[in-house]
This record gives C-alpha cells, sequence and structure tokens, in this order.
C-alpha cells in the first residue's frame, strides 16, 4: 500500500490476496453471551434464599461480580441459627467504619440480614456484625447480655477478559526474500479485515524464518507467524456500555467469534491451495500448523492472585489496598510506598 518498491515477485501477495477474496463473505454473525457463577461457600439455602453464615472464630471471605448483588450474609453462625435467640439486636458497620443501617446501598432485615446491592470496586472490605442477645436464669429470671462479632471480607470480582495467542507456519522460499516481510503485513491486514466489526485486532505479532530439515523432504524455509487476538481494538468501551454489568462477558464472546473466525480462514488454506490455484503460492500456509492457545487478562484495578484468593482463582479480584492495577495485566504491582488506601486501585 506504500510507495515502496517490491524487490521480488508480487505472487504471494496476490494469492492470499485473492484466497481471502473467497473467504471473506462467508463470516457470520456473533453468537450469544455465556455468563459463569462464582461458587458461594459457607452458605445454606433457606426459604428460596441463599444465606452465608459468619464464623465467630473466622472471617468469612466472599466474592461479588461487580454490578450484581451480594448473598444473604446472616450476622450468626450456623449453630446459633437452630437456637433460641431473645431480644437480638443486630448492628452493621462497613469498610469505612460506619453504620449501614439507612443505607441506600443495602437491603438489611430486621432478622440482621444484610445483602449489599450493585456491587462496586469500593464496596469491597470488612463488613462486621454485632449480635446481642440476652440470656435469661429459669430459676432467677436474672438477664445476662451476650454479644458476638461477626466478620465477613467481600471483594470485587470480574471475570477475566480472554485473549488468545495463534501460532501458524508458511513456507517460503528463501529466509532472506524481500516477500516475506511484505506478505506478513498483508496477512495481518486481511485478518484484522475479518475481525473488525468485533472491534477486535490483531497485537503482538511475529514471524521468524526457520530452515527445517523433515523427513524425504530435505532443508525447507519455513515463517513461524505469531500474533495475539485481542478485544480491545478502537470502539469496545463503547460496546461495553451498552451493557456496563455484563461487559467482560460480551468481550469475551467477541474475541471467541474472533478466534473461530481466524481458524476457519488458515483451515480453509490447505483447501484453497489445492482447489484454486494452478500454481502453488511462493509462500503458502503449511497445512495443520494452526494452533491457538488462551490467554487471560484482567481490567485496570484487578487481578488475579491464586493465594490470597484460592477459592476464587480463576477471577479477576480487585486489587487490595497497597496495590495497583494500571493495565490489563493480570496481576495487582505492589506499591514501593503503600500510599493506596482504597480498593480497585489503578494507579499509585
Amino acid at each position: 500500500g506504500g510507495g515502496g518498491r517490491l524487490r521480488s515477485s508480487p505472487r504471494p501477495l496476490l494469492g492470499m490476496a485473492a484466497l481471502v477474496a473467497a473467504l471473506v463473505s462467508a463470516w457470520g454473525s456473533p453468537g450469544g453471551v455465556r455468563a459463569v457463577p462464582i461458587e458461594e461457600r459457607n452458605s445454606a439455602d433457606l426459604i428460596g434464599k441463599t444465606y452465608v453464615f459468619g464464623d465467630i472464630k473466622h472471617k468469612v471471605t466472599i466474592y461479588v461480580k461487580v454490578f450484581t448483588n451480594s448473598p444473604f450474609l446472616a450476622c450468626m453462625d450456623f449453630a446459633r441459627s437452630h437456637k433460641e435467640l431473645i431480644d437480638p439486636k443486630y448492628s452493621w458497620i462497613g469498610p469505612d467504619g460506619k453504620s449501614l443501617k439507612g443505607q441506600k446501598y443495602v437491603n438489611l432485615t430486621e432478622t440482621g440480614k444484610l445483602m449489599v446491592m450493585g456491587f462496586k470496586e469500593s464496596m469491597s472490605g470488612a463488613y462486621t456484625c454485632t449480635l446481642s442477645h440476652k440470656i435469661i436464669d429459669t430459676t432467677t429470671q436474672e438477664e445476662r447480655e451476650i454479644l458476638e462479632a461477626y466478620h465477613f471480607m467481600l471483594y470485587a470480582y470480574r471475570e477475566a477478559d480472554h485473549a488468545y495467542r495463534v501460532f501458524a507456519r508458511f513456507t517460503t522460499r528463501e529466509c532472506e526474500l524481500a516477500a516475506n516481510s511484505l506478505f506478513f503485513e498483508e496477512l495481518k491486514k486481511i485478518l484484522n479485515n475479518i475481525i473488525s466489526d468485533l472491534t477486535c485486532r490483531i497485537v503482538e505479532s511475529s514471524c521468524k524464518c526457520h530452515s527445517v530439515r523433515l523427513p524425504d523432504q530435505g532443508l525447507l524455509h519455513e515463517l513461524f507467524v505469531s500474533f495475539q487476538v485481542s478485544p480491545f481494538a478502537p470502539g469496545w468501551k463503547e460496546v461495553c456500555h451498552q451493557a456496563p454489568h455484563n461487559c467482560e462477558d460480551v468481550t469475551n464472546m467477541r474475541v471467541q467469534e474472533a478466534r473461530d473466525r481466524i481458524g476457519e480462514f488458515f483451515h480453509k488454506q490447505t483447501y484453497a491451495l489445492k482447489r484454486q490455484f494452478r500454481i502453488v503460492p511462493t509462500i503458502h500456509y503449511v497445512d495443520s500448523s494452526f494452533s491457538v492457545i488462551h490467554v487471560d487478562s484482567c481490567q485496570p484495578g484487578f487481578g488475579k492472585n491464586y493465594i490470597t484468593h484460592t477459592s476464587c482463582a480463576s477471577c479477576c479480584v480487585v486489587c487490595s489496598p497497597g496495590t495497583y492495577s494500571p493495565n490489563n495485566q493480570v496481576t495487582c504491582q505492589t506499591c514501593p510506598k503503600p500510599q493506596v488506601k482504597t480498593y480497585g486501585a489503578t494507579s499509585c
């Protein structure tokens, strides 16, 4: 497309262009949305609702998907729920140390159960409930007040954003062929065009030429092509604004469709070379060399931690105070001088 001069035959590029013309019209539209719920632990189903009981000895950790409601948190343990309570009173304190009574973003029942609604990163942290009740001596009628504290740790999480690393090989006449780099640039343009309507794009691409010796074929020269299919092409945020509660689900659906289109493109190469060309182009696809691996990333302010968040190891969990994530990497970084006191920080 530039003003440069070709230093070798344009046949490889013409062959690829002709092949693409026959394939581009075959692509379909994206499929449905898939949501993956996270397992809720230490819970019991009572009257059709899920409650997570407290533990007087340990903090109970719960992961809540952003923009959804938390399960009900019961201000008692499972054993206490089966015993009589006299004059029970419940006092809930949020991560900021203030009472949750009367807050618009919580559903607080008269029996002390708490639901946090429309969960956001900033709502992450420690939630504490103090249960007070009386014990009355049956003989003396003496009253004694009992206080019990239950601690919960709530973390916002998102599903990981998916990307795919693609590998393929192409036979070429020699490694020093000037058309090799031109071919690679043209290949990327073609693939980007195939997935552009999905707001996906090709990133982190590479093309290296190697000499390959195969049994009974002698020495061949092949281009080892690698690139990543990313769902973050310009315009992806606008697509997410249309479904903010399921942004990563929509994004993952789009990039999966992009992966499938690219896979179909490569799988059709062999058929096209056998049926559509009398003379095989100088640079052509190596049959069955296509492969793909899954790559996860997290949105800014979130990351994975297999040690801290064992029960949500596949999730992108909100970065804890003192850590941050400025980009779409998969881990939260530690601030050199921990001044960040909020959850979900994107900078120090």
